[in-house]
């Protein structure tokens, strides 16, 4: 990139995340502070394939900032997965006359961030996802949000939990990964943990449920991630194993909804401020990261390496702590 930046366009992509609202406003509050010119594009990848911009001023992010969602909204595009899509995103943006584009999103979102570079646009990848499954970075914005609304949502399953000394199998969400199970397991004081990267001990199970018992506790809590197993599988396996009285909760999209935490908001922020950074230095194919308390700039192939591995160590303290 040697041509100075003038004109920028920032989308949402894949799933929503809170606090993707925070990080639309930094991109384009500090765009403007540099003088640069800020696109929004509606609808994601699909907006961009058939020139879906709005200008944004200070005025179009005003009062965003606490809002959860995504004020420029997201939608799947099959098309962009398409040569002839991809084509014509690109020619959209050239056509408007821009010089770069942020996308926020997870690894599905990067990928297609990929395939533009590759025909010589300026790229940076903001990764908000509330799986906080993205390589390079220790988070991503919105998995703290999503963490402390299923915590929320356990403290509540346990009051009737404990008045009918039943045991509750809560699903949470997490296809491939267990992050978010994991770090509102251990939050919540779960007494048992199921993550798609460990094979569950149903035996380890049902002893850590009688033990309990024995000693006059007669309600749990177990935290499914949604890949790991059914819930209402293991309910009815627990049931027959133990004779207690299991109950099923999905919480399904009420994890990605409401207000973005302070920590949300802030990690956001910082990440969208740094991506306009990163395009006025000149640089092109980053990805902001945090890092050892730090927002910092990695090549954005880093976002497609080897998923970070599940925190095992907070795992099985997990699992000492609910002996």
């Amino acid at each position: 990139m040697t041509a100075k930046i003038k004109k920028i366009a920032v989308l949402t992509s894949g799933g929503d995340a809170p606090g993707m609202n925070a990080a639309i406003r930094a991109v384009v509050r500090k765009g403007i502070y540099h003088g640069l010119e800020v696109l929004g594009v509606k609808k994601g990848y699909e907006g961009l394939i058939h020139g879906e911009f709005i200008t944004m001023n200070l005025g179009a992010v005003a009062d965003i900032i606490h809002r959860g969602g995504t004020m420029l909204m997201t939608a799947r595009s099959p098309e962009m997965m398409t040569p002839e899509g991809q084509k014509n995103a690109a020619e959209q943006l050239r056509y408007r006359d821009i010089d770069a584009l942020i996308i926020i999103g997870g690894d599905g979102s990067f990928l297609g961030a990929q395939t533009l570079s590759a025909q010589g646009i300026p790229i940076v990848g903001i990764p908000g996802t509330i799986d906080n499954d993205i390589s390079g970075t220790d988070l991503t914005i919105g998995f703290d949000t999503a963490v402390n609304n299923v915590v929320q949502a356990v403290s509540k399953i346990r009051d009737t939990a404990t008045s009918h000394d039943r045991t509750f199998l809560v699903e949470v969400m997490g296809r491939d990964c267990g992050n978010i199970a994991l770090q509102s397991g251990v939050a919540c004081g779960a007494e048992s943990i199921i993550v798609p990267e460990i094979m569950p001990d149903m035996e380890d199970i049902m002893a850590k449920l009688a033990r309990g018992h024995q000693r006059g506790k007669n309600h749990s809590i177990i935290i499914v991630a949604e890949g790991a197993a059914s819930a209402f599988k293991l309910g009815e396996e627990l049931r027959q194993g133990t004779g207690f009285e299991t109950r099923v909760t999905i919480l399904g999209h009420i994890q990605r909804g409401g207000s973005p935490s302070a920590m949300d908001v802030v990690l956001a922020s910082q990440m969208g401020g740094k991506a306009v950074e990163i395009l006025c230095a000149g640089e092109t194919d980053r990805m902001t990261a945090y890092v050892n308390q730090e927002i910092v700039s990695l090549p954005l192939e880093i976002a497609y390496g080897e998923r970070r591995p599940l925190n095992r160590a907070l795992y099985d303290l997990a699992n000492q702590l609910a002996i």
